[in-house]
C-alpha cells in the first residue's frame, strides 16, 4: 500500500508531467492551470496545494532541465572523439527509455525564445549553453587529432544543432526510429 508521503510524490509528478507535456505542446502562455489540472486528473484547487502558481511549476521545470545539463561534464574518456560517442549513445538510449528527456530539450529551447517566458525563467533557462560547454573538449580532440579541424564554436553548434532537431522531431513523434549516434558524431569526427 502507498503511503502517504508516496502519494504525494506520485501525485507531484503527475502535475509535473501533465505540465511538460502541455507546455511542449502548446505552449507556456497557451497552457492554463485548468489545462494542467484537467490533465493530471485532479481539482485546480487540488493542483495550487502542490504549485503555487503556473509560472512556479514552470520555473522548476526549467530547473530540472538545467539539471539534465550537468551530466557531460561527468563522463571521462581518454579521448575526446570517445566522449562525444558516449555522450550521444547515452542521450539517445536515454531518449528511447524516457521520452519525456526529449520533451525537455522543447521545453528548454522555448524557455530560451519565447517572450511569454517570464524573464526571471528565461535567466534561468539561458543558463543552459551547451554549445559553448562543449568547445573545450572539441579544442581537445583537434589537439589530439579525432575532432575535424575548424572553428570549435561553430562545431560544437552543428554537433547540438543536429541533437535538438532530433530531440524535438522525436518529442512529437517516437514512431521514427532515433539515427544511429555515429552519424551525428560524424558531424565533429576527423576523417
Amino acid at each position: 500500500m502507498e503511503t502517504r508521503k508516496e502519494q504525494k510524490e506520485r501525485r507531484r509528478q503527475e502535475i509535473v508531467n501533465a505540465a511538460l507535456e502541455l507546455f511542449v505542446s502548446k505552449g507556456y502562455a497557451a497552457t492554463k492551470v485548468t489545462d494542467i489540472a484537467k490533465r493530471a486528473n485532479m481539482s485546480t484547487g487540488l493542483m495550487f496545494h502542490y504549485f503555487e502558481s503556473k509560472e512556479a511549476l514552470y520555473e522548476e521545470l526549467i530547473e530540472m532541465g538545467l539539471e539534465g545539463t550537468r551530466y557531460p561534464g561527468a563522463q571521462q574518456c581518454e579521448h575526446a572523439i570517445d566522449f562525444f560517442v558516449t555522450f550521444t549513445e547515452e542521450l539517445f538510449t536515454y531518449m528511447e527509455q524516457q521520452p519525456i528527456m526529449a520533451k525537455m530539450f522543447v521545453l528548454m529551447a522555448e524557455a530560451q525564445r519565447s517572450e511569454a517566458t517570464p524573464e526571471h525563467i528565461r535567466e534561468i533557462a539561458m543558463k543552459v549553453n551547451t554549445i559553448e560547454q562543449f568547445v573545450p573538449i572539441i579544442e581537445w580532440g583537434q589537439k589530439e587529432g579525432t575532432i575535424r579541424e575548424g572553428e570549435p564554436l561553430v562545431i560544437s553548434n552543428a554537433f547540438w544543432c543536429s541533437i535538438q532537431g532530433i530531440a524535438e522531431r522525436y518529442a512529437t513523434n517516437q514512431q521514427i526510429a532515433l539515427p544511429d549516434p555515429q552519424w551525428i558524431v560524424d558531424i565533429v569526427r576527423k576523417r
